[in-house]
């Protein structure tokens, strides 16, 4: 038997990110990935690496919905980035029109390349029609601070407050991600689920953010939520995959680097 898991997201063109890390964690991990397609990404090498954003005309995103869910028995899904209400309100309609065992939201509210006043209107379209979806949610620090209306998170005890304060919000289970944000020599995950707190905590490769990490720490707890594997252990092996990724991780010519997907070890 394969096991399915499905993702909603956009496409990232230098491959470090999006769709494409998505689709390269669920192979990792042996699950067959199905993908649909919300926006492409690309940066632009002549403007300082800015964000080059399209958004995919709705119809277009229902389209491969109804192709992907009527090929396929789909139950988990993830959600990555959407980009804007349209394109929010096309995927709630389509996520309402069945049911699902698990979705995993990353919740990627400032979508680059976008004028700050389009950017709050998405932001507050997120909250309002996707949100209610999820029974994950993977918040990074800056995403926990909007979410929770906390200013600060500086500490694991800020990351637990602040799981507390997101998981009122309706997902079934928070994990806040302090990664490199979070002074100290660890970079330290939280899962709350409703009751108790978990803690996950690896020493820090390095100082600065690579790209690509979040993505694939969703996708992650998504292949593994589809193979059958509670959220508890989902997260542990997300947790390692992506410090493992990350230790392998990708240079290029631009200013920053990529996870390596490939170097998991099971």
């Amino acid at each position: 038997m394969v096991n399915l898991a499905y993702v909603i997201a956009g496409s990232e063109a230098t491959g470090g990110a999006g769709i494409q890390a998505d689709l390269k964690t669920f192979q990792e991990l042996g699950v067959y990935g199905v993908g649909t397609l919300t926006c492409i990404v690309s940066f632009d090498p002549k403007n300082d690496w800015g964000h080059r954003f399209v958004p995919v005309e709705p119809q277009v995103i229902a389209d491969q919905f109804e192709a992907a869910t009527s090929t396929y028995d789909l139950d988990v899904v993830k959600i990555g980035m959407l980009g804007t209400p349209a394109t929010i309100d096309v995927v709630a309609e389509s996520l309402a029109s069945q049911r699902w065992h698990h979705v995993v939201l990353d919740p990627v509210l400032i979508c680059k390349g976008q004028e700050p006043g389009a950017a709050l209107d998405t932001d507050t379209a997120l909250r309002e029609k996707i949100l209610p979806f999820a029974t994950v949610i993977t918040p990074n620090v800056f995403e926990a601070k909007i979410l929770s209306g906390m200013d600060t998170i500086e500490s694991v005890d800020d990351l637990v407050e602040a799981a507390e304060r997101i998981h009122a919000l309706g997902p079934d289970f928070v994990v806040v991600k302090g990664g490199v944000e979070l002074p100290g020599p660890d970079a330290v995950d939280v899962l709350f689920d409703g009751q108790e707190i978990t803690v996950f905590s690896v020493p820090k490769v390095g100082e600065e953010r690579v790209s690509g990490a979040g993505c694939t720490f969703a996708a992650a707890i998504t292949a593994e939520l589809a193979k059958g594997n509670d959220v508890e252990r989902a997260v542990g092996v997300a947790k390692q995959l992506v410090t493992e990724a990350i230790e392998a991780r990708v240079s290029s010519h631009a200013p920053f680097d990529t996870v390596w997907q490939g170097a998991y070890t099971d």
